[in-house]
């Protein structure tokens, strides 16, 4: 994941309102369900954030470790019910425990993987988690489809939201899009409280189905499944890659 996380994840103000904005979060389903399918155990939760997936899956008795680089977001993680009692790691994928027994699975839920921009650190999460996942076991994910453009419809008309927080601060929010240079665009959010008013800037990546497909072979990993996300059909590809056997 990215060392420099946005300040919408890294700044305690503004990753205390993650929730708020985020909606019930029924895109998790969709991973829940596949971890059902492949019976997997031990889970890796690469992105965690504010733990939203993680304690969900604990409260099913299932093995989970959550990693994000953004401290202010696991803290929010630590304080759910049940936080206390998962393993929660601030960085990314490069500093899992090598010793540590294998996961069954990992996943990255919300286009997280979007936010490794470099070449480099990509190919650096893919190989860490090569090495992380047993032979056999499966890296689930979302991107969206760069030929869907969702980019288009990050306005600030398009994307305005009105919350309250627990003690009653009104807050507004909204996306604007700051600059497209494909495979990059860069937006920013924006949070205006009562009193003040706060920015967020973020770079996003979007690869191509052939360049996903080709780094997830370089790193050990097939392709077996290529889903679409139920909440948001045709705009997302949901990747199951399984961890090559290569006993």
């Amino acid at each position: 994941m990215p060392t420099d996380p946005d300040a919408v994840y890294a700044d305690a103000r503004l990753a205390a309102l993650y929730d708020l904005f985020d909606g019930p979060r029924d895109d998790l389903d969709l991973y829940e369900q596949v971890i059902d399918e492949l019976g997997a155990a031990r889970i890796l939760d690469l992105g965690c954030g504010t733990g939203a997936l993680a304690v969900r899956l604990h409260a099913r008795g299932l093995d989970v470790v959550g990693v994000d680089p953004a401290g202010a977001s696991v803290d929010i993680a630590r304080m759910k019910p049940g936080g206390d009692a998962i393993t929660w790691i601030v960085g990314d994928a490069g500093g899992l425990d090598p010793a540590a027994p294998a996961f069954d699975l990992a996943v990255s839920t919300g286009n997280a993987v979007q936010g490794i921009v470099a070449d480099e650190e990509w190919r650096r999460t893919l190989t860490a988690l090569a090495t992380a996942i047993r032979p056999g076991g499966h890296f689930v994910f979302e991107t969206r489809i760069p030929e869907r453009r969702a980019w288009e419809s990050w306005t600030p008309e398009a994307s305005h939201q009105v919350g309250q927080t627990p003690d009653g601060v009104r807050v507004e929010t909204w996306n604007q899009v700051t600059a497209v240079d494909l495979p990059l665009v860069t937006f920013e959010t924006t949070f205006r409280f009562p009193d003040d008013t706060v920015l967020s800037a973020s770079v996003l990546r979007f690869r191509s189905l052939d360049e996903i497909t080709s780094d997830l072979d370089t790193a050990g990993f097939d392709v077996v499944d290529i889903r679409d996300a139920p909440e948001r059909p045709g705009r997302e590809w949901v990747f199951v890659a399984r961890r090559r056997d290569l006993r």
